[in-house]
């Protein structure tokens, strides 16, 4: 049965621990001012502001706990079966290993021998009911019940780790001094006043009283003793308490307590209790028996003991408050913020650039670019026309494809011009189809916009100036200005405003007549994110169009 009660005990205990494992999280959020006392936040302040590097202490929470358990005296007279008691305590963390603690404890004490005694003439009250030694032999009994209040301090074992942010359960060792009263009684007559006589207890057992049968001379002698216990034992003098006397007490023991959440907690404790009287079974005295021959010896003037096995259950009270200090982990703040600073006040980052690009030299492809050059993404020189030549050397940025290869300058060579005459003579003339005038513009660009934009690049607008500068040049020259987009009416209203923008761009900023213009959009057969530019002196068509959806126009 015994067995029984400890694997269920351990599987219990197994249960909690492994829930208390589970409840493990980080710790508080070190900035928050609500929980830093008054008399800290002018360190909490410089630390805040990289002042002083340690964070102020927290304000933590109480503990108040209540518990009960098994009582075992240690004293001149033997255990009398199992006996109990409670207590009840206030916790407080002065730092994260040490802690103060205030108990009160309510223990109960019983005693039984099963060795018989005839040296019970030196206690004064065992002696007025059975008078000086060598009379009839008893057997010593009693039952105390202390009173118990002692201030303990705490230490705490495994809260400091270094592999986890925190535990759910924790280690403990206490002691610490303290004061009880004790009220002690005996059973020394029976229910009619008489006093027991154990001749039946003798006539059991033969006058052996050996170890072996000690559980049956003890239950021989319970059937004995049948009155209250109604005899006040023999008392220590000095203070009193009520009446009851003082003794002087050390407390020293171990607990180890499971977490239950952020505030309730169980506790496994035993405490060991030291005191400074020997009276706490009313006896004094102990003595030897042998078959036939009952002897006192010497007074033993050892101090009686006793020990408090519980279970407990503890809830931690606070406002703006941590936990307890004893269940956080002073290293969790520094480990989460070596990991994901938040607080650390880090350097800026300063990536060489060697030529000043804007590219830092690790991923610049053209670590030698001279200063003011326009780069790309790599740090490579820009070369808007793909002449070969850098446009921070290019003295004519937009070379035609037909006007190229191109010399050091970036120059091209155009065909020759008398070529282009003759064929704007023709065209004049009617021979391909009649016409509006010599035009010799040449090849114009296609602009690109990406995404859904309506908005000209920096690119465009070079590319539209090269434009503008050529219909200066050729007066006699239209330009056709086309847009693509038909499949819905908001790619129709895309391709309007982005031939719109355009023209626009050209009037307004390069100061080219809208009447030079031909404006087509929602065309097909064309990239949609693309506007085509052309010849349009010998085409026909409109100078300005209304906004087809104007609702869906971008912005």
């Amino acid at each position: 049965m015994a067995s029984k009660k400890l694997t269920l005990l351990i599987g219990v205990l197994c249960l909690f621990l492994s829930y208390a494992d589970a409840q493990v999280g980080a710790s508080y959020d070190i900035r928050d001012s609500s929980l830093i006392p008054t008399r800290r936040l002018a360190q909490h302040n410089e630390f805040l502001n990289n002042a002083y590097p340690f964070p102020a202490k927290p304000r933590n929470e109480w503990e108040i706990g209540i518990k009960g358990g098994y009582t075992y005296g240690f004293t001149d007279i033997r255990n009398w079966g199992p006996t109990g008691g409670f207590g009840i305590h206030v916790r407080k963390a002065l730092g994260y290993v040490f802690s103060l603690r205030g108990e009160f404890d309510w223990i109960r004490l019983r005693g039984l021998n099963y060795l018989p005694t005839q040296a019970y003439g030196k206690n004064p009250v065992l002696a007025s009911y059975y008078g000086s030694d060598g009379g009839a032999p008893i057997f010593y009994n009693y039952r105390s019940t202390v009173h118990e209040l002692s201030l303990q301090g705490v230490f705490t074992l495994n809260n400091i780790n270094f592999h986890r942010a925190k535990t759910g359960w924790n280690v403990y060792f206490f002691g610490g001094i303290g004061a009880s009263t004790y009220s002690t009684f005996m059973k020394t007559v029976d229910a009619n006043g008489a006093a027991y006589n154990y001749q039946a207890v003798f006539t059991q057992f033969g006058g052996q009283f050996p170890y072996s049968k000690r559980k049956d001379i003890r239950k021989a002698i319970k059937n004995v003793l049948t009155g209250d216990w109604s005899t006040m034992a023999e008392r220590a003098s000095g203070a009193t308490l009520g009446g009851a006397p003082i003794a002087v007490v050390g407390v020293a023991g171990m607990g180890v307590q499971f977490k239950l959440n952020n505030r309730f907690n169980i506790a496994l404790e035993d405490k060991y209790t030291f005191t400074t009287t020997d009276l706490l079974d009313g006896q004094q005295w102990q003595n030897n028996y042998s078959p036939g021959a009952f002897q006192a010896i010497a007074q033993t003037r050892s101090a009686d003991s006793y020990n408090f096995l519980s279970l407990g259950i503890n809830y931690n009270i606070g406002k703006h408050a941590v936990e307890p200090l004893w269940w956080l982990n002073p290293l969790d703040y520094a480990y989460n913020e070596i990991n994901a600073p938040r607080h650390m006040k880090l350097p800026k980052p300063v990536l060489d650039d060697a030529d000043g690009d804007g590219v830092t030299d690790q991923f610049d492809l053209e670590p030698n670019t001279p200063k003011g050059s326009p780069v790309d993404s790599h740090g490579v020189s820009r070369d808007t026309d793909g002449d070969g030549v850098p446009d921070f050397k290019d003295k004519e940025l937009i070379t035609p494809t037909q006007c190229q290869p191109v010399d050091a300058d970036g120059v091209g060579k155009c065909p020759d011009p008398q070529c282009c005459k003759d064929l704007r003579d023709s065209l004049a003339s009617g021979a391909y189809g009649g016409g509006h005038g010599k035009c010799n513009i040449g090849d114009l660009p296609s602009i690109t916009f990406k995404g859904r934009s309506v908005t000209l690049n920096n690119d465009a607008k070079a590319l539209l100036a090269s434009t503008a500068e050529k219909l200066r040049n050729n007066p006699n020259c239209k330009v056709a200005v086309i847009g693509y987009g038909e499949s819905s009416k908001a790619a129709q209203q895309l391709s309007w405003d982005r031939v719109n923008a355009i023209i626009n761009y050209l009037v307004e900023k390069e100061g080219i007549s809208s009447d030079r213009f031909i404006f087509r959009y929602g065309q097909t057969g064309g990239d949609e994110n693309t506007v085509d530019l052309r010849d349009g002196t010998n085409e026909e068509g409109p100078n300005t169009v209304p906004a087809p959806h104007p609702n869906l126009r971008r912005k």
